[in-house]
C-alpha cells in the first residue's frame, strides 16, 4: 500500500487497523520463522513418524525457544503431516487396562517379532521393554531363539540393570518351557502369562513392536543377519537416547530412566556391552 500510494507507514497501519509494533515484530520474525520451518522440514524427513509435538521437543533440545502453537503453524504451512497407518477392519477387541508400573524393573515385557532377509530366510527378534521407563532393554535377532537363549539374554541385561520383579509374555513355546520357568524361580521373578490369543493384554510391548516394525524393519531390506543386527542395534540406541516419548513428558526413555536411577550417565552403548 505504501509503495502504491506514497503514504506514511503510520497512516497505512491506521487504514488497515494494524499496530506498527505488530508490523515490525512480524517483519523481524519472518527470517527466524523461515529458518525454523526449514529445520522442521529437515527433521520431519529424518523422522517420518514424528508429528509436530515430537518435532517441537526436538527443536527445544537444540535451544529453540518457540511455543507449540508457533511450531504447529509452521508445520502446517510447510504441508507436513504424519501418514496415518491403515487400520485393519475386523471384530472389535476390548482392550484391558494394564496396571501401571511405578518403578524401574517392576515389570519387563517380552515378545517376538518376525521378519525375513533378502534371500527369504526368516529371522526372529526378541524384544524386551521396561514398562515403566519404556526403554528397549534389548533387541536380539537370530534365526532361532530357544527358551535357554532367552535366559542368557536376560542375564546379560541384568548385569547392567538388575533383575526385574516380573516379566510379562504371551504363551509362546519359548516362554512356557522349562528353561525360562526354572530361571525365573532361581531369581525370584514372577512370570505373568497373558491369555492365549489376547495380545492386547500385553499392550506395552505390542505398541513398541508396531513402532519397531514401522520405523526399522519396514525401512530396511536386510541382506544378512549381521547387517540386521547392526541396523536393529542402531535403531534401539536412537529410540532410547534420542526419541521423545509423550507418556514420559517428552523425555527420552534413557533420560527418564537416568533420573529415576539418580544418575546422569547413560547405560552402556552397544559397543560397550560387547
Amino acid at each position: 500500500m505504501q509503495n502504491d500510494t506514497k503514504i506514511s507507514e503510520r497512516r497505512a497501519c491506521q487504514l488497515v487497523g494494524l499496530s506498527r509494533t505488530v508490523l515490525h515484530y512480524e517483519s523481524k520474525a519472518q527470517p527466524a520463522n523461515r529458518q525454523l520451518q526449514a529445520r522442521l522440514i529437515e527433521l520431519a524427513g529424518e523422522r517420518r513418524r514424528f508429528g509436530y509435538r515430537r518435532l517441537h521437543a526436538l527443536v527445544r533440545r537444540e535451544g529453540v525457544l518457540a511455543n507449540h502453537k508457533r511450531i504447529y503453524r509452521l508445520y502446517r504451512e510447510a504441508g507436513l503431516a504424519v501418514r496415518r497407518r491403515k487400520r485393519r477392519h475386523g471384530v472389535t477387541v476390548e482392550r484391558q487396562t494394564l496396571e501401571s508400573s511405578l518403578e524401574l524393573n517392576q515389570v519387563w515385557s517380552m515378545d517376538f517379532v518376525s521378519d525375513a532377509l533378502a534371500n527369504g530366510r526368516r529371522i526372529k527378534v526378541l524384544t524386551i521393554v521396561d514398562d515403566f521407563s519404556k526403554e528397549a532393554i534389548d533387541l536380539v535377532a537370530d534365526f532361532g531363539i530357544s527358551g535357554q537363549y532367552v535366559t542368557r539374554v536376560l542375564d546379560q541385561a541384568a548385569r547392567f540393570r538388575g533383575y526385574p520383579k516380573a516379566i510379562r509374555t504371551d504363551q509362546g513355546p519359548e516362554f512356557t518351557g522349562k528353561a525360562l520357568d526354572q530361571w525365573a524361580y532361581k531369581h525370584g521373578i514372577q512370570l505373568k502369562m497373558i491369555q492365549a490369543g489376547k495380545p492386547t493384554q500385553n499392550a506395552f510391548i505390542e505398541s513398541f513392536n508396531g513402532r519397531f516394525r514401522d520405523e526399522c524393519l519396514n525401512d530396511h531390506w536386510f541382506t544378512t543377519l549381521a547387517e540386521a543386527r547392526i541396523l536393529i542395534a542402531a535403531w534401539r540406541q536412537d529410540y532410547n537416547q534420542c526419541r521423545p516419548h509423550s507418556t514420559l513428558g517428552y523425555q527420552t526413555p534413557a533420560e527418564f530412566a537416568a533420573k529415576h536411577r539418580g544418575i546422569t550417565s547413560a547405560l552402556p552403548t552397544e559397543k560397550e556391552r560387547l
